[in-house]
């Protein structure tokens, strides 16, 4: 590619994607914090002639930094019309993919890796994955495609007792039940295209010479606004830098790039040095290594392990320890494009290698001409040999790919004199403005003996000196006062046992309980065994129903011609609208100044409320939802107007020019409790009662009451909001391709917007990149303010939500307050419930008053409560609108009860799974609402889930292991499921499909339903199959329309494939009826032409009147038995081993089934152990993209991970016996959560703290490493409340 006119400022993603039309490389977070734009870029060095490939995010990267490079994007590895590349086939056909938007990357990931070691090992490949995020899949697949590549492939490659995990049963215990080995595996690894080295793409040989023959020279590059320089020797760059002094030098762009995207910081010029040859000098010393600031961190990562092996230990110790924190510093991707000069200079507060560069006196050499540049860093060896240790600590709220809360570098050196301290240097990142030394306390401790003593005054005096403001940013203080001396401690436990090794006459031996400390959390290879029914020798050989087919769109989504809606090819005279939102959470508008946008470059035009008038609001459910704000705004995040312009780089800059006037208005109500103090709740309160309360709360044994708070959580689907609206010139008709859940809707909003009738708006959709709830209502709003741009101009428009703003405005799943008060027998029956749920809704409606309505409807779980009253309130709060997500209300209602047994448990000394048993539903039951339920597929969920998670015995050895332990707890819990599914009312259970059979005998489908990740198509296909006793591969389905399925339903609630499913079916039959006379007349005739509307659905009601009625179609069942290990001293959790059995009744398609579970169960433990969202006492989102909101990443799995599908059991009126998986197993999550309750309430049992312990969710680093007090919580400065402003709010 020869770009003529390039311009400083433009990044690899847009060029890719706009300029060039290759848009396999997705744009998912625009920080480098997802890995969706992962592309591998190639260099040749004329000087050493190697060619180095590495993995990079597009997003970050400035085209002028590509000069001479290879770029290779997923397009170019392989495609469907030439060959598809080995990895793109392996990680669709093991079933890696769903919604698909995160494969590119994942693809790229891999394919990087490869090309630098062919055969990787599974440490590698994981590590290779560590930048990229995945929302739909929970990994376990994308592992498994990755296996494939291992030399030992399939095995968890970690062979205890020389025993391999698949020979000996499941956790090294034997198979609960013979002949049960696992199910046959859901891909044939044997048919995979073999991976050959020698056939990749070569490095373009005319880049080649042109990087040898080419004289190096400066280049400068140059627009309207910004100039590049790029130098080839130290001396220009010196003498750029005393030109423009505040310029900044760039590498990898991993700092100076998100400030420039996210703060809206400028640069007019920009320095970047990437061709220095002596910036990438590597020099071995005999007393150290010399590296070259511009060095990558993945390649001083690479130099510290080789060195680490050649010399011995204790000489490298400062070297162990960096390596230690490269290991988990960002993804991959930016390890390798962040240089180690720009890391030391520009991450003062969180750098990771900063404390241990301080701490282990190495040098940064620095040249200047009047401007300071850094060159070198000497890492100097330990040269005092054994008496000398270094040591690196940091806690974050996820292991690996996430900035650090607080780390750590120590060291300490000994005299001869026995264990007195020569030299100690103590380092601090995450505490400060920059890398913070506690000089002052390691001066006072020279001379000391490195005893408790010493420890104890060394904690005191660091406390002191590196102390923390209540209103610190990034908030967590406590926690970060706690991590410092914790941190000490550890460093004081590591440095006794050598010690003691040394020399075990003068040292003092450690507790063995204390030694679990020092050993990292369990990390074995992932290993996982999945069990599901095979089909009977009866069915037909080509039936594919019961199958492990593959997406439908698998291969497509990993060569990346899976077309999304901002993948759609420009329109002609294309416009894109940004919207500008409200900054104040409840406010006046006094003015809005339009003057300076509009007359900035490009800009065509500003719609406001005004402009809409009498259209401003749309009224699905009871209250009517204003689109833009006209005179208050109530949240932070509303939209008050929307930027028109030629281009999205223009539309940005001008919203930024809008000028708004407030003046803030009281009461400003953030939290649930401020709500109710204020009164403010959305009506009407809802209300679920069966048998008398109040007289059996006389007759129980006790009482207890309680509460628990949990937070929300962000759906963080890959796709951000998208869509593309096209006038058609005539009849008023309107084109609306948008990714949502509900095509329905965004009909008719559009039509009342611009006052159509619904048949001139036609809604559009081909698949979405996840959804989980959130591209339903939300996306309305967008799509009527755009419709009405479009309409208004007569020219398309686009509107693309960058990852920020979608965060700030869509609000996500509703945070909770439940309070309860049990009466219980000393069994641990439960007799009388009495239940409160307060959800926080924010500023609008929206679908809360569902959510609490869905939530009361199924609290009980599995639990048969003879007498109950629960009640509901939605909160009005100045908070966006907290809208539907994938559970409905369950996750958090489920959560409650849960939390009510286990303090239940407690209080009559029993264990948590014998009062869940106790309570459990008997075979035929009856529910709150009076509707029958026959339990039997539970109690077997419940036992079969006792047999294979080997509960008995694991929960012996968990015992065991905590008496063996203090600073290290492992927790054991199991939970059972019932998940009613059914959407509440019989018109919310209809669907619609169109099937037409064309002459040459090929099947067209359509149907009512939303191809979002969950393999709704890919079930239909064979659905159609079945039916019509004819192959996949004569069955063609093109995408959603409102053009072919009228007044389809949202895409959700489990049921899309059951109600769509159902009506294919019908539509299947009703075409065999009508053509069975023509072909028992010439059975060897072709198909006519022929083509049928089916409408099927699900009768479903409930009178709320009379808290009675029968909501639900039918219920999942489930269990899921989790097992985890934390660490006391820092808080932070692995999931060592999670297994889940499911009743399914008879799967369609047990691939799409299983990683359904997998990923619903991923996405729930992320809801209650790491994902957080922060707020500010004014309201406004800290938490608005991947670098401070953290979702289960590719290191969180469970290291065992086992599913078992039930075997069918009944018949029922679902499509073929089937039943809709999407949402129930996010609640099966929360067994982590109470898994980690029960390693909590080991550790205080043991520090003799037994009272009850009450713990909110999500269960984040900073509750546990709280909760589980010791001598080092009680030793820290606590802020009196109201002494300061804290940084956050606890919503």
């Amino acid at each position: 590619v020869i770009e003529k006119n390039v311009d400083p400022e433009t990044m690899l993603l847009p060029y890719l994607r706009k300029k060039l039309r290759l848009t396999g490389t997705k744009y998912g977070c625009g920080g480098g914090g997802c890995g969706a734009c992962t592309v591998m870029i190639s260099r040749y060095n004329p000087i050493t002639n190697r060619i180095r490939h590495h993995p990079a995010n597009a997003c970050l990267i400035p085209i002028c930094s590509l000069y001479g490079t290879a770029v290779t994007t997923v397009e170019g590895i392989g495609s469907t019309h030439t060959r598809i590349h080995p990895v793109q086939e392996r990680i669709a056909k093991c079933h890696g993919t769903q919604c698909g938007f995160c494969t590119p990357g994942m693809v790229m990931s891999i394919y990087t890796l490869l090309r630098n070691h062919p055969e990787p090992t599974l440490d590698q490949l994981t590590d290779a994955l560590g930048g990229n995020l995945c929302r739909c899949t929970g990994y376990r697949p994308i592992i498994d495609a990755c296996k494939t590549f291992c030399e030992t492939s399939g095995c968890c490659q970690s062979k205890e007792n020389g025993v391999c995990c698949l020979d000996q049963g499941i956790n090294g215990l034997p198979e609960f039940e013979e002949g049960s080995k696992t199910s046959p595996k859901l891909f044939a690894e044997e048919e995979f295209l073999p991976l050959d080295p020698t056939q990749e793409l070569i490095f373009p040989p005319e880049l080649m010479i042109m990087a040898e023959k080419q004289p190096q020279r400066t280049r400068v590059f140059g627009s309207e606004r910004m100039m590049w320089f790029s130098p080839v020797t130290l001396k220009e760059l010196l003498e750029f830098k005393f030109k423009y002094p505040q310029a900044p030098v760039i590498m990898g762009n991993t700092s100076v790039g998100p400030q420039v995207k996210f703060k809206g910081v400028f640069h007019p010029v920009i320095i970047s040095p990437d061709r220095i040859e002596e910036l990438s000098v590597v020099n071995h010393t005999h007393n150290g290594l010399t590296l070259g600031a511009g060095l990558s961190l993945a390649q001083v990562k690479d130099i510290l392990a080789d060195v680490v092996q050649k010399l011995p230990e204790e000489k490298t110790q400062t070297y162990h320890a960096l390596l230690k924190h490269l290991g988990t510093l960002a993804g991959s991707q930016i390890r390798n494009m962040a240089s180690l000069g720009g890391h030391i200079i520009s991450r003062h507060p969180d750098s990771d290698l900063n404390p241990i560069l301080a701490v282990g006196n190495c040098t940064l050499n620095l040249l200047s001409k009047g401007k300071w540049c850094s060159v070198f860093l000497h890492v100097p060896l330990n040269c005092f040999f054994q008496l000398e240790f270094v040591s690196a600590f940091r806690q974050a709220q996820r292991q690996e790919n996430a900035l650090a809360i607080v780390n750590s570098g120590m060291r300490v050196f000994f005299g001869e004199g026995h264990g007195i301290i020569r030299e100690l240097s103590i380092s601090y990142g995450g505490v400060g403005p920059a890398t913070i030394c506690a000089k002052n306390s390691c001066q006072k401790l020279i001379g000391r003996h490195w005893n408790e003593e010493m420890l104890d005054t060394a904690c005191r005096l660091v406390l002191e000196e590196v102390s923390l403001s209540g209103s610190a940013p990034g908030g967590k203080v406590e926690f970060k006062r706690t991590l410092i001396i914790s941190f000490l401690f550890k460093f004081y436990l590591e440095v006794s046992q050598i010690l003691k090794k040394m020399d075990p006459v003068h040292y003092p031996s450690l507790a063995d309980k204390y030694e679990s400390a020092l050993e990292d959390l369990h990390s074995k290879h992932h290993c996982s065994t999945l069990k599901y029914q095979h089909m009977g020798p009866k069915q037909h050989p080509e039936d594919p129903i019961g199958h492990p087919i593959m997406h439908l769109s698998g291969v497509k989504h990993a060569t990346g011609e899976a077309i999304y809606c901002d993948d759609m090819p420009p329109v002609d005279q294309e416009l894109f609208l940004t919207f500008v939102t409200s900054s104040r959470a409840h406010a006046k508008i006094m003015s809005i100044d339009l003057s300076e946008a509009l007359s900035m470059p490009g800009v065509v035009d500003v719609i406001t409320a005004e402009h809409l008038s009498d259209v401003n609001s749309f009224c699905f459910f009871t209250e009517a939802e204003e689109f833009l704000a006209t005179d208050k705004v109530f949240c932070v995040g509303q939209l008050v107007c929307a930027v028109l312009a030629d281009s999205e780089v223009q539309a940005k800059r001008a919203a930024k020019q809008v000028k708004i006037v407030y003046q803030d208005l009281e009461p400003l109500i953030l939290t649930i409790e401020e709500a109710i103090q204020h009164n403010s709740f959305f009506e009407p309160e809802r209300k679920l009662e069966y048998g008398n309360v109040d007289e059996a709360f006389k007759v129980v044994d006790q009482i207890l009451e309680g509460e628990i708070h949990m937070g929300g959580q962000e759906h963080f689907y890959m796709e951000t909001q998208s869509m593309l609206v096209v006038p058609k010139g005539e009849d008023q008709e309107m084109d609306v391709y948008v990714s949502t859940q509900f095509p329905k809707y965004i009909q008719d909003i559009v039509a009342s917007t611009l006052k159509l009738p619904a048949n001139k708006v036609m809604c559009h959709v081909k698949r979405v990149g996840g959804a989980f709830g959130g591209k339903a209502f939300k996306t309305g709003v967008f799509a009527a303010v755009t419709a009405f741009a479009a309409n208004k101009h007569g020219r398309a428009v686009r509107c693309v939500l960058e990852r920020g703003e979608d965060m700030l405005i869509t609000g996500g799943r509703h945070p909770y307050l439940g309070k309860y008060k049990a009466g219980f027998m000393n069994d641990g029956r439960i007799l009388a419930l009495d239940m409160e749920h307060y959800s926080n809704a924010g500023n609008s409606l929206d679908e809360s008053l569902l959510v609490i309505e869905m939530g009361l409807l199924k609290m009980d779980n599995a639990y048969k409560f003879p007498n109950l009253r629960c009640r509901g309130w939605a909160c009005r709060t100045n908070l966006p609108s907290n809208t539907a997500f994938r559970g409905f209300g369950f996750p958090q209602a489920g959560l409650i009860t849960e939390s009510c047994i286990m303090e239940v448990a407690a209080k009559c000394g029993l264990s948590p799974e014998k009062v869940r048993m106790i309570n459990m539903y008997k075979e035929i039951d009856q529910t709150p609402y009076k509707q029958e339920i026959n339990a039997k597929n539970l109690i077997q969920c419940w036992r079969e889930c006792m047999a294979v998670s080997s509960y008995s015995l694991r929960k012996a050895a968990v015992e065991k292991f905590n008496a063996e332990n203090y600073w290290k707890k492992k927790g054991l819990a199991m939970v059972p499921l019932k998940y009613p599914v059914g959407l509440g009312s019989r018109a919310a259970g209809q669907a619609a499909a169109l099937v037409h059979i064309y002459l040459d005998g090929s099947v067209l489908v359509t149907h009512g339903g939303i191809e979002m990740g969950q393999g709704v198509h890919t079930k239909m296909i064979q659905v159609v199959s079945r039916e019509l006793g004819m192959p996949i591969s004569n069955v063609h389905l093109r995408g959603t329309s409102t053009e072919t399925v009228p007044n389809a339903n949202v895409s959700g609630g489990s049921v899309v494939a059951d109600l769509n499913g159902l009506a294919v079916k019908d539509a299947c039959q009703t075409l065999l009826k009508r053509l069975k006379p023509i072909i028992s007349k010439n059975p060897k005739g072709t198909w006519k032409d022929w083509n049928s509307v089916s409408s099927r659905g699900y009768e479903s009601d409930i009178n709320w009147e009379k808290g009675e009625g029968h909501p639900f179609e039918y219920f999942v069942y489930g269990a899921a038995c989790s097992e985890v290990e934390i660490d006391c001293l820092t808080g932070d959790h692995k999931n060592i081993r999670t297994d889940i059995v499911m009743d399914v009744g008879c799967s369609i398609n047990p691939a799409i089934d299983i990683g359904q579970i997998e990923g619903a169960f991923i996405q729930g433990m992320g809801l209650y152990t790491i994902e957080e969202l922060n707020y500010s006492p004014q309201g406004v989102l800290h938490t608005r993209g991947p670098d401070q909101y953290k979702i289960p990443a590719i290191c969180d799995t469970p290291t065992e991970f086992h599913i078992s599908l039930l075997p069918p059991s009944e018949n029922s009126n679902t499509l073929y016996s089937s039943k809709g998986l999407g949402e129930s197993g996010v609640f099966l999550g929360c067994s982590v959560f109470f898994a980690i309750h029960d390693a909590v309430s080991a550790a205080r049992r043991e520090r003799g703290l037994h009272g009850p312990l009450s713990l909110n969710s999500p269960l984040t680093p900073e509750k546990i490493r709280m909760a589980c007090e010791d001598k080092f919580t009680k030793m820290i400065p606590r802020d009196e409340p109201g002494s300061c402003v804290p940084w956050n709010v606890p919503i």
